[in-house]
């Protein structure tokens, strides 16, 4: 039996897959602090934390509330 190994920090490749977002909107995000990113070296590790947060934020702003 495998266990599934749940990482705080994610590439940009994982975070792609797990967010449905382009690279380049990974990395707008994370260059205006909308994400949470390590880095070292070259490595550029994203929060999965802050993206989860930042897709419960953008869904709450995004849901049809009728409320214009």
């Amino acid at each position: 039996m495998e266990t599934e190994l749940r990482t705080e920090w994610l590439s940009y490749r994982d975070a792609e897959k797990l967010a449905s977002l382009s690279r380049t909107t990974l990395w707008r995000l994370a260059s205006v602090g909308e994400l949470k990113v390590a880095r070292v070296g070259r490595a550029v590790r994203i929060n999965r934390r802050s993206l989860e947060e930042y897709l419960e934020r953008t869904a709450d702003n995004t849901s049809p509330s009728g409320d214009c």
